[in-house]
């Protein structure tokens, strides 16, 4: 029973380690700020973003993953008055939009391990060109990093395999980096998470470290017009971990009006991804199912995400950040 438990353990735990460190976003177009911390206020919008993600629906220790996120741009809002010669004040702005905030707190249980934690940003916003804005971001992130030692069990409970500091949790503080470019027609966006590559020690000296690598995001879209109201945009997205195992989502949208989302993905690890959304108001709903053409998905109900959104600033104060101060 020990031996059996311990080698399904080792399995789960591998492929956490192996093949999805990071939570997976199938609805990462919506809510970029998820995967590149320079999207932050991008856009001149102040969002809130609920995302729940439930991976593999009824097997049992799947990837789950839950946060909710907010980004602002402080844009011109207050104003000094500089005093001239000719007695005549001349009104100058306090900020001048380029600065934006975000953050996020998440829980995400892979197999045995369990995150739980938040991230700071800052990002600044410059242009390059007439149209054409250059975003960079730095993020701060810790987590509290544990092995859920009630999803096994072991007959010696000091099995060497969990040290005590894993079993109680540790805090684990790491950097991550984006780069964002982001034009009318299209967007590019490159981002490396855990800079810090945090490492763990599991169990005895005869089992390695367990270690976060760094993560590399490499995604963009493109805008196509093809009437008053209807945009078609494809869009890819290139993940891949310092293992040197890209994974790529390649999708197609469809726009209506900027209040009708529908679009259909292709991901290289063999998952079909179906994606809705609608906006309402100040409102945003969104929904993807992901298929998985692997063998798991004979034992699951599917791969199901779900995004909700509450976005301030009307289209006035979204294009403020256009005027070149």
């Amino acid at each position: 029973m020990k031996k059996l438990a311990f080698i399904s353990a080792l399995i789960i735990f591998g492929v956490a380690a192996v093949g999805q460190q990071l939570p997976l976003y199938s609805q990462y177009l919506y809510n970029k700020f998820l995967i590149n911390p320079a999207v932050s206020g991008s856009d001149g919008y102040t969002s809130f973003n609920l995302t729940a993600r439930e991976q593999w629906v009824g097997y049992s220790g799947a990837p789950r993953t839950f946060s909710v996120s907010g980004q602002t741009r402080v844009l011109k809002r207050g104003y000094i008055i500089k005093q001239k010669s000719t007695n005549r004040n001349i009104y100058r702005p306090r900020t001048d939009g380029k600065v934006g905030f975000g953050g996020y707190i998440f829980s995400d249980r892979n197999g045995l391990i369990q995150r739980t934690g938040f991230q700071a940003s800052y990002s600044y916003h410059m242009w390059i060109q007439s149209n054409t804005q250059l975003s960079m971001g730095l993020a701060v992130t810790g987590y509290y990093f544990k092995i859920n030692e009630r999803e096994i069990d072991f007959e010696d409970p000091n099995e060497p395999w969990l040290n005590n500091e894993l079993r109680r949790g540790m805090f684990v503080p790491d950097v991550d980096f984006g780069v964002y470019v982001l034009n009318p027609n299209y967007s590019i966006g490159f981002s490396t998470l855990q800079l810090f590559g945090a490492a763990a020690k599991i169990g005895s000296e005869a089992y390695r470290n367990f270690s976060m690598d760094r993560h590399y995001y490499l995604f963009g879209t493109y805008s196509f017009i093809v009437g008053n109201k209807t945009e078609l945009q494809p869009s890819g997205l290139v993940m891949m971990s310092e293992q040197l195992k890209p994974m790529a989502d390649l999708g197609f949208t469809y726009i209506y009006d900027q209040h009708l989302w529908a679009g259909i993905s292709y991901r290289t690890s063999k998952a079909i991804i179906a994606n809705f959304g609608v906006t309402h108001a100040n409102l945003y709903f969104g929904y993807a199912f992901d298929f998985t053409l692997q063998e798991i998905q004979r034992v699951t109900y599917g791969t199901h995400e779900l995004t909700i959104a509450v976005r301030f600033g009307d289209s006035a104060r979204k294009y403020r950040w256009l005027d070149r101060y």
